[in-house]
C-alpha cells in the first residue's frame, strides 16, 4: 500500500511543480512583454528620432527594459523569493542582464555590421526578434537559477492545496526553486 501512495504522490507533486513553473513562466513572459514594448519604443526613438547608431540605440533601449523588468520580476514574478539579500540580487540581476544585453546586441552587430543588413526593419528583426529571443531564454534560466532562487514563502503553494496534498500522501511542494531543480 505504501508503494501505491508514493506512486500517486509523485505525479501529484510533479503536476504541482509543473503548474508552478508554467505560472512563473507566464508571469516572466508578461513582465517581458512590457519590457519588450519599452525596448522597441526606446530603440526606434533613439535610432530614428534622435539619430543614434544602432548599437547605441540598442544598449540604451536594453538598459531601459532591464530597469522595467527588474521591477516587474522583483515585485510580481518572484515576489515570494528571499528578499534578505537585495544587493546581491540586484548585482546578479545586472550581471545576467548585461550578459543578455551582449547576446541581444551581439546579434544586432553581426546583422548590421557583419552581414550588411542595415535597414531599420533588419535592425529591428535582428535585435528585437532574434537577439531578444536568445537573450530572454538566457535571462529566464539565469534569473530563476541564480537571482531570485532564495527561500520562497509558504504561500507559494496555497494552503488548501498543501492540506489536500497532505491528505493524499503527497508532499506539499512549497520549497525553493532550488528544490524544484534538484528533483
Amino acid at each position: 500500500m505504501a508503494g501505491m501512495a508514493t506512486g500517486k504522490a509523485e505525479p501529484l507533486a510533479l503536476r504541482i511543480r509543473l503548474r508552478r513553473l508554467l505560472r512563473e513562466a507566464a508571469k516572466f513572459g508578461t513582465v517581458g512583454a512590457f519590457g519588450f514594448l519599452v525596448n522597441v519604443l526606446v530603440f526606434n526613438l533613439a535610432g530614428q528620432a534622435a539619430g543614434l547608431g544602432p548599437l547605441q540605440s540598442g544598449v540604451l533601449a536594453t538598459s531601459a527594459a532591464i530597469a522595467t523588468n527588474y521591477l516587474g520580476n522583483r515585485y510580481w514574478t518572484y515576489r515570494h523569493a528571499d528578499k534578505g539579500r537585495r544587493r546581491r540580487e540586484a548585482g546578479l540581476f545586472l550581471l545576467f542582464s548585461g550578459a543578455g544585453m551582449l547576446l541581444e546586441n551581439g546579434v544586432l552587430a553581426i546583422s548590421h555590421y557583419g552581414l550588411g543588413l542595415t535597414s531599420p526593419l533588419a535592425d529591428n528583426i535582428a535585435k528585437n526578434v532574434v537577439g531578444l529571443g536568445i537573450g530572454s531564454l538566457f535571462r529566464f534560466w539565469s534569473y530563476r537559477t541564480w537571482v531570485f532562487h532564495g527561500v520562497r514563502s509558504r504561500h507559494a503553494v496555497p494552503p488548501h492545496r498543501q492540506r489536500s496534498a497532505a491528505r493524499s500522501g503527497a508532499p506539499a511542494v512549497s520549497g525553493s526553486a532550488a528544490s524544484d531543480r534538484a528533483a
